[in-house]
């Protein structure tokens, strides 16, 4: 079997626009490893051969022609399931949407074919994308290629999963509450939730999202080196119509002193010792590139954050998305419904407008914040990747997993971009940390996460020896 599943996007697509290899060949070599491994890790739970051998000869063909196929060409890419791929049901993880087949790809998806990227496949999400593990009753069940005893994250499970495991070399997520990041930390590779307003999103198929989550909502990619995550937002950033939140901003901004705040506990959290070790050993990595790190106490208001993006994602439509959890099934997320339920039983009528006006203030907090530091080092999560299903073992569990993921749960409150870099392995579980930075400032965070990762990380993809 070709092993061009191996390479980085960046090699690959270098070496297909340079016809060192076609990108029919990169195309067949993915079909063969997700023919041989997705049967172990359940990652892509739709894909069509014959389409994506379609898109490659398109590609080769425009290099043939002495056209520029694009940066990603012929780099094989996931797309997930809460998100519009044209020909593809956008199933949610939900038996109420299996056949929602989508007419149109969303805008996301459309960059990353014009492109040049080759769509591999529909990679696996839980129901309603609601949580940080990966299983629903329309997919099955998503495995750590890593250890399959530990959570794959969510929702972006299948995505990170597949990245892992060498199918495809990029995976297309969405992040309401760590959806991109966390996926990339309990996998061991990277993702990037890029700012709100970067990468234009929208989905056809449905009804439009409540307001809460349109502000919170970021698309964006998981990749197993931090060039191609790179990359792959250079792709996705391209301006469309569809999305009236789309900011056209550079994707370079202005020079800044490579000035870098550690935050251990942020809000008090409290962390594993390999939580904290990870992000001792960042940021000696950064400073070894070069940077400065202060080491600080706390950042702005971070609960408060954490408050506001529970008002604003729950208090708005909650009932019908309960009437729905209860329609599908879904244990796992009845468990999240039935743990919010208590968080919005007395929010009052209109914690919609109020909520909108205290993020006024928060955004205002964290821009004065951030204008201090280039980047600022936290934790992904308080724990190590959690045991899967950890969120449906009783109050205990679900209260667990919810304190562990304040930081996933209160960035897209402001909007704000974050990166989550793998580090190592301890006992051959993942660790990372995160990196935050201003608004539209994804260049810091991966700059930094660039330095961070060439001075060591785990080996992917890796072979599921289960």
């Amino acid at each position: 079997m070709s092993e061009l599943w191996r390479l980085s996007a960046a090699e690959l697509a270098g070496l297909v626009k340079t016809r060192n290899v076609s990108a029919r060949e990169a195309a067949q070599s993915a079909l063969e490893r997700l023919d041989a491994v997705n049967p172990k890790v359940n990652a892509v739970v739709a894909h069509q051969p014959e389409l994506v051998l379609e898109q490659a000869d398109n590609v080769d063909r425009a290099i043939a022609r002495g056209e520029d196929p694009g940066p990603l060409a012929g780099v094989p890419v996931t797309t997930k399931i809460d998100t519009d791929h044209a020909g593809f049901a956008t199933t949610n993880g939900t038996r109420l949407q299996e056949n929602l087949v989508a007419h149109a790809n969303s805008p996301a998806v459309d960059n990353l074919a014009k492109a040049g990227a080759v769509l591999l496949g529909r990679s696996n999400s839980p129901t309603f994308a609601l949580r940080w593990f990966t299983s629903n009753q329309v997919h099955g069940r998503t495995l750590n290629p890593r250890n399959p005893k530990l959570t794959p994250g969510g929702s972006t499970g299948g995505g990170a999963a597949a990245v892992t495991a060498g199918i495809g070399q990029l995976a297309l997520g969405t992040d309401i509450g760590g959806s991109l990041r966390y996926p990339a930390y309990a996998c061991g590779v990277h993702g990037l939730r890029p700012t709100f307003g970067r990468v234009p999103a929208f989905n056809a198929s449905s009804p439009e999202r409540a307001i809460g989550a349109q502000l919170m909502s970021a698309t964006g990619p998981i990749a197993r080196t931090v060039q191609d995550l790179r990359l792959g937002l250079a792709a996705l950033a391209a301006a469309d119509l569809r999305d009236p939140w789309y900011v056209p901003m550079p994707l370079e901004g202005r020079a800044v002193p490579l000035h870098a705040a550690i935050c251990l506990r942020p809000g008090g959290l409290q962390i594993a010792k390999e939580v904290e070790d990870a992000l001792l050993d960042a940021a000696r990595r950064l400073v070894d590139a070069g940077w400065t790190v202060e080491e600080i106490d706390d950042v702005p208001a971070i609960r408060e954050a954490a408050q506001l993006q529970e008002r604003l994602w729950l208090g708005d439509g909650f009932e019908a998305l309960a009437d729905m959890v209860a329609s599908d099934g879904d244990p796992g997320a009845h468990a999240v419904v039935a743990a919010a339920r208590l968080k919005v039983k007395d929010l009052p009528a209109d914690v919609i407008s109020r909520s909108l006006v205290r993020r006024t203030t928060s955004l205002r907090q964290w821009r004065l914040f951030l204008d201090q530091y280039a980047v600022v080092l936290m934790p992904v999560s308080s724990e190590l990747p959690f045991p899967d299903d950890l969120d449906m073992q009783g109050a205990a569990g679900f209260d667990r997993v919810w304190e562990a993921q304040l930081t996933m749960r209160a960035l897209p409150a402001m909007g704000l971009p974050g990166l989550a870099v793998t580090t190592q392995l301890v006992d051959g579980v993942p660790v990372g940390v995160q990196i935050v930075a201003a608004h539209f400032r994804e260049d810091l965070c991966l700059l930094a996460g660039e330095a961070t990762e060439a001075r060591g990380a785990p080996v992917s993809p890796v072979d599921p020896d289960f």
